[in-house]
């Protein structure tokens, strides 16, 4: 049995970055990362990640664009300061939306990764005005193909392996946690072969997924999707879960004028694993 505790202590993968706090209109306090000057890109995390994940394009993107990177509430560097109120995506949406009031950015490129693709979507659907472009990397959720009375869920194998890997995180066998839910949403093998700080990250994250078990994302419908009016790039990796490819098959179908871009030889961690290419991906897509 692994007991260990998340690793809330750590400083951060880049000490080059000390994060600011701002509190948004419902009173939220929002940790964050800015670094670089020209038009504000926002990005959002996904599952077990925080402000860290987007390292690789901050590093980059930072030379042309003005790179901002939120924890969302219940993430990291703080969960137990930050992380007060309800766990949910639609809180997460008006979060992101008043953070970016807040700090006056909009409208933004928008950019989001698998559960914070899902939070992306939606506020651009929601809040359209503080969105620029919107990006979507293997966004998460369920897909809702066609039109049926009981709203579409991921597929009861998928729900039960997560169920399974929330239940090892709430008994404190952490790294067996996550060692299953990360393996099923990248490919096998990745989380013992991940690098020492996306493990710090998912760590200190781990508490996050029995909470996002209890809050399942929203379902993708073809109606939903024709409300998004911005340009849209869809990201996915060649090797990404199929669950992933197929909901930006049909994005890219459903949604107006959007784009696509697949990252060869890369999975769900895309922006991770060939931050080169996804990146130019991205500024060749905003530019």
């Amino acid at each position: 049995m692994n007991a260990r505790a998340p690793l809330t202590s750590l400083a951060l993968a880049s000490a080059w970055l000390q994060p600011s706090f701002l509190s948004t209109a419902s009173g939220t306090t929002v940790p964050y990362v800015e670094v670089g000057n020209g038009e504000p890109m926002v990005f959002v995390h996904g599952s077990l990640c925080d402000y860290r994940y987007w390292d690789p394009q901050l590093a980059s993107l930072s030379k042309s664009f003005r790179c901002v990177a939120p924890s969302l509430g219940h993430y990291w560097p703080e969960t137990s300061a930050f992380g007060r109120g309800d766990f949910s995506w639609e809180v997460h949406v008006v979060e992101i939306a008043e953070f970016i009031e807040a700090l006056n950015l909009g409208p933004v490129h928008l950019i989001g990764h698998s559960r914070g693709g899902c939070i992306a979507f939606h506020l651009a659907r929601d809040y359209p005005h503080v969105v620029k472009t919107l990006t979507l990397a293997d966004p998460g959720g369920p897909l809702q193909e066609a039109a049926q009375a009981e709203a579409a869920t991921l597929p009861l194998a998928t729900q039960a392996l997560r169920a399974k890997a929330a239940e090892l995180v709430e008994q404190g066998e952490f790294d067996g946690g996550l060692n299953l839910f990360v393996d099923s949403v990248t490919m096998p093998g990745f989380w013992g072969n991940s690098s020492q700080s996306f493990r710090r990250m998912a760590l200190d994250n781990a508490l996050t997924l029995p909470k996002q078990l209890r809050d399942p994302l929203p379902a993708y419908t073809r109606d939903a999707a024709r409300e998004i009016q911005c340009r849209t790039l869809l990201i996915d990796g060649q090797r990404s879960p199929r669950m992933f490819r197929r909901t930006v098959e049909k994005l890219q179908e459903w949604i107006g004028h959007a784009e696509r871009q697949t990252i060869a030889g890369a999975s769900h961690g895309m922006n991770i694993a060939s931050p080169g290419a996804f990146n130019r991906a991205l500024a060749e897509f905003v530019c």
